[in-house]
C-alpha cells in the first residue's frame, strides 16, 4: 500500500512540509518514493504547490492520501471530484484573492 503523506522538514516552531509518496512499510524510517509538493502552514494564506500530473499517477495505482494532506489540499480540489491535473497553477495573486474573498464570508 501506498500514501501520500506530509513529511515534516522544518525546524522546531517553523513547520515546513513536504507532500510525499511513501511505503506504508516504509513509513518509520522515511524512504520517500517521490516527493510530490510542498506544503509552508506558517503563511496566510497557506501556500501548497503540487506536482498534479504526479499525484493523479500515484492515485492511479493506488495512492491514498493521509487525513492530514486531505485537510491541507481540501481548498484545491472538490470533495465529490477525483484529482485531477490541472492546465494552470493558481498564481500567488489569485490564491490571495480567494483567500480574502473567504475571509470576507
Amino acid at each position: 500500500m501506498v500514501t501520500i503523506r506530509l513529511v515534516q522538514v522544518g525546524a522546531r516552531n517553523r513547520p515546513y512540509y513536504r507532500i510525499a509518496v511513501i511505503g506504508k512499510a516504509a513509513a518509520h524510517n522515511r524512504r520517500l518514493i517521490e516527493v510530490v509538493g510542498t506544503y509552508d502552514p506558517r503563511t496566510r494564506p497557506s501556500i501548497i504547490n503540487l506536482k498534479r500530473d504526479r499525484i493523479a499517477y500515484w492515485q492511479s495505482k493506488g495512492a491514498e492520501f493521509s487525513p492530514a494532506v486531505k485537510d491541507a489540499i481540501s481548498s484545491y480540489i472538490l470533495p465529490d471530484e477525483p484529482f485531477r491535473p490541472i492546465e494552470e497553477e493558481k498564481t500567488t495573486a489569485e490564491r490571495q484573492e480567494v483567500a480574502c474573498k473567504t475571509e470576507q464570508i
